[in-house]
């Protein structure tokens, strides 16, 4: 089976920089893959991709040595499993809140004993390679996002969940959690940085990977050098909006706000 190279990179502790996807283009992802990040996360969430988007969008990016990830629209067995089949190599699970929801998502990534996933890689035996099924419990990343009050509260038996990868942090969603308006490169005086930290340390006492989603490079550099294990940074939507802002500005002295998210 194809070796994940998310996996390899935290072994040696090196940093995973990653991207994310929200437009659904298989296009966009071939021209985002081909720029040299370490992953790509097709956002089935709050991006605009539907299946079919992202089974074109996995092809386009396995054309590069890019790995491809995906953030779930929720902890739900059948797409999880669907996305896997279609050859993604890590799963971003939104909205873990407690050690049962942790436990289902890690299952629903992994073939019986050890989970619940029904067999059928169609195309992920054509990425992974012929042995897939065989590996593939150990290959596949699986991140659970920690970003509910719940969460919080349950941190650790989230984190003592056999098997689960590491963690995955929506700095906005946590905000809210705490009361504060949400937001990317949160402040060191705020409640959200606070809880980020300590998610931060939990995790590494666990071995565990942690990933923070950022709005800067400047301040993701910053979080690598708290320990995160892996960074995210901008976004094809985003990239598309700063840089046509830019060029305008330039030419025609137009300032608009783009707006901020994934």
């Amino acid at each position: 089976m194809r070796k994940n190279k998310l996996k390899e990179l935290f072994k040696k502790g090196k940093p995973i920089i990653n991207s994310w996807l929200a437009i659904p283009s298989s296009f966009s992802a071939e021209v985002m893959a081909n720029q040299g990040w370490d992953s790509l996360t097709i956002d089935m969430q709050h991006g605009l991709i539907d299946y079919p988007n992202a089974v074109n969008m996995l092809q386009a990016i396995s054309t590069t040595e890019t790995t491809p990830m995906a953030r779930v629209n929720w902890n739900e067995p059948g797409q999880i499993m669907k996305i896997l089949d279609a050859g993604c190599y890590g799963v971003i699970c939104p909205m873990v809140s407690n050690r049962k929801e942790a436990e289902k998502f890690v299952k629903a990534c992994q073939y019986p004993p050890n989970g619940y996933r029904s067999f059928g890689p169609i195309r992920a035996s054509i990425y992974g390679g012929s042995d897939y099924a065989k590996h593939a419990d150990k290959e596949i990343l699986k991140l659970a996002m920690i970003e509910t009050k719940e969460a919080l509260e349950k941190l650790d038996e989230i984190l003592d969940t056999p098997n689960l990868d590491g963690i995955y942090i929506g700095p906005a969603d946590l905000s809210l959690a705490v009361g504060e308006d949400p937001g990317f490169d949160k402040p060191e005086n705020t409640k959200a940085y606070k809880e980020i930290l300590k998610i931060l340390d939990a995790a590494k006492k666990r071995n565990l990977l942690a990933g923070l989603h950022n709005g800067t490079p400047e301040y993701a550099l910053k979080m690598i050098t708290k320990g995160f294990n892996l960074v995210t940074v901008g976004s094809d939507s985003r990239y598309i909006g700063s840089g046509a802002k830019s060029d305008l500005e330039k030419l025609k002295g137009i300032k608009k706000t783009v707006t901020k998210g994934y």
